[in-house]
């Protein structure tokens, strides 16, 4: 029997017994997701189906190195979704997609996942604590097909140090059609791991995309998050928290930019036990017609003790009529805690625009000195690395992605 075969048409019989994300589904009620068949319109046998990105090992993950800096030990395996082995070692120990708010898109997930990666990043034999070095990981992926669903597992064992830059965009010359990309990643910390994880997603305009990141924290295990996202015809990024261990930490920051486009980013956490921290933030800018949600809701369960948790989403119209919305949301059901949340909406600050002309810079310029102040001043707060944040910024994507931001605003006329 071909229990591969077996296990993606039973997701796809659930899915069709169960329903898609129904229009009252709080979670997605600003910007509901497309219809089920945007995410299962794949081949039945696999074969990609006319936007093949050029030959990639796995689903379109590509493993680079980071200038000088240390790979570590590094485990790596390109798994078939379609061989019944391989599969169940790709999907082994995840757990199964349930009835949660997002779980249609998990089991879409499994009914259409043909391949995907697991890495495991170990210690360096011989050391431990603090002379273990830092690893340094670079990922990217292309699309494979025009609906594909990735796959990424990663595993940073007790103690272990690493940094993941992890890019999303899609290369220019590259299948000019519009792709549908239901991705999961699942990433499991051991006790006093850390993990700086930079995440760039810039879809085409056309595209639909859905990025779930599942985050399961051991004891003293740190993880830091932060987002570059972009608009596109339906763009989803989820990240849930799982703060299982004592004095588990996570922080999220996510730099949202939409003209004329739409974009949502969840950022779901448990506080599991006592001594947990997190933090969410979001600085959504959009334009024109944009639709763009911020969406952070956090659960502090019983027996929770001192657990402290903040969430600040900041939402700034630049020109046209966009629609922001932003939803901090605390469910505490333990009274010895430490939470705030709050969000704010408004323009770029009139003060620090009136310095910048008087400086001799014109209007676009001082727009885009300030936003980009803002934006570097929000990743610093989450990622506490100044060596990785230099080196992304002097490559100068972030400069150019809110220049090209910046200058679709000024295209769109007001009112």
């Amino acid at each position: 029997m071909d229990t591969a075969r077996a296990d993606a048409l039973a997701a796809r019989d659930h899915l069709h017994q169960q329903g898609w994300i129904a229009p009252r589904n709080e979670s997605f009620r600003h910007l509901p997701p497309p219809g089920m068949e945007s995410w299962l319109q794949g081949p039945a046998d696999g074969t990609a189906s006319g936007c093949d990105a050029p030959p990639l090992a796995g689903a379109g993950w590509t493993l680079h190195p980071v200038g000088n800096a240390p790979q570590g030990s590094l485990q790596a395996r390109w798994l078939d979704a379609l061989d019944p082995a391989q599969r169940a070692e790709l999907f082994a120990d995840l757990p199964q997609p349930g009835n949660g708010d997002a779980a249609p898109f998990a089991w879409a997930h499994r009914a259409l996942c043909r391949q995907g990666l697991r890495l495991r990043v170990q210690a360096t034999p011989g050391k431990t604590g603090p002379d273990q070095s830092t690893v340094w990981l670079q990922l990217r992926h292309q699309p494979r097909a025009e609906a594909e669903a990735p796959l990424l597992v990663l595993e940073v064992d007790d103690g272990v140090r690493c940094v993941l830059i992890e890019t999303h965009e899609r290369e220019a010359n590259q299948c000019g059609r519009g792709v549908a990309q239901n991705l999961h990643a699942h990433i499991r910390l051991g006790t006093g791991a850390t993990l700086q994880h930079l995440r760039i997603a810039a879809p085409g305009p056309h595209d639909r995309m859905a990025h779930h990141v599942h985050a399961r924290l051991a004891p003293h295990a740190r993880y830091e998050q932060a987002l570059v996202g972009t608009g596109s015809l339906y763009h989803l990024q989820r990240t849930t928290l799982d703060l299982q261990g004592r004095y588990a930490t996570a922080h999220t920051a996510g730099l949202l930019l939409a003209a004329g486009t739409a974009l949502e980013q969840q950022v779901h956490t448990v506080h599991h036990t006592a001594h947990t921290t997190s933090q969410v933030e979001a600085l959504a800018l959009a334009s024109g017609s944009a639709r763009v949600v911020a969406n952070a809701h956090t659960r502090i369960a019983p027996g929770a003790d001192e657990a402290a948790v903040r969430q600040r989403l900041t939402g700034i119209p630049l020109a046209g009529q966009p629609r922001l919305v932003l939803r901090p949301h605390l469910e505490i059901l333990h009274d010895k805690v430490q939470a705030t949340h709050g969000a704010t909406w408004g323009a770029l600050p009139e003060d620090a625009l009136f310095y910048a002309r008087q400086r001799g810079l014109d209007d676009a310029s001082a727009r885009a000195l300030i936003v980009q102040g803002m934006a570097h001043a929000l990743l610093a707060r989450c990622i506490d690395h100044p060596e990785l944040l230099a080196t992304w910024q002097d490559s100068g994507w972030l400069a150019a992605t809110i220049a090209r931001h910046l200058a679709a605003s000024q295209e769109v006329p007001h009112g």
